[in-house]
């Protein structure tokens, strides 16, 4: 019985990548595409998510140079997004900036279905003891 040749799984005659091409390919993309996510990046990549990290595990250089380049991404539409609440005229676009520009307090008087889960502001800490004791 002839052996078989064991192969890497790409196939035969398929582009191969450096690690250096595959990141100067993932910072176009989140620039081009204005990306947010890992995963949306993913989708422009020529590789699998699995294989993208990989290359670029979590906590590496290059894979906090991305999520830095995505952070700025997001920092800038949301800055975008600001402006074009504070230019608008509408009542509801207006209420969404204060509600994004407000104190905790401000939120929760802007809030009409706000419920404190606490005890004034202060946490509920009751020992699960006492539970059983009231209910006896």
């Amino acid at each position: 019985m002839a052996k078989k040749k064991v192969t890497s799984g790409r196939p035969k005659g398929a582009t191969r990548y450096t690690k250096e091409s595959l990141f100067e390919t993932a910072k176009k993309a989140i620039q081009d595409h204005c990306l947010y996510f890992m995963n949306d990046l993913v989708a422009y990549m020529p590789i699998a998510k699995n294989t993208m990290y990989y290359y670029f595990p979590a906590g590496s250089p290059e894979h906090e140079e991305m999520m830095e380049m995505m952070d700025n991404n997001k920092i800038r539409t949301k800055t975008e997004i600001k402006k074009k609440l504070l230019e608008s005229q509408k009542a509801a676009e207006l209420i969404a900036l204060y509600r994004l520009l407000s104190t905790r307090e401000e939120h929760q008087l802007l809030n009409q279905s706000y419920v404190d889960h606490t005890t004034n502001g202060k946490e509920m800490n009751i020992p699960i003891s006492k539970w059983i004791e009231d209910e006896e």
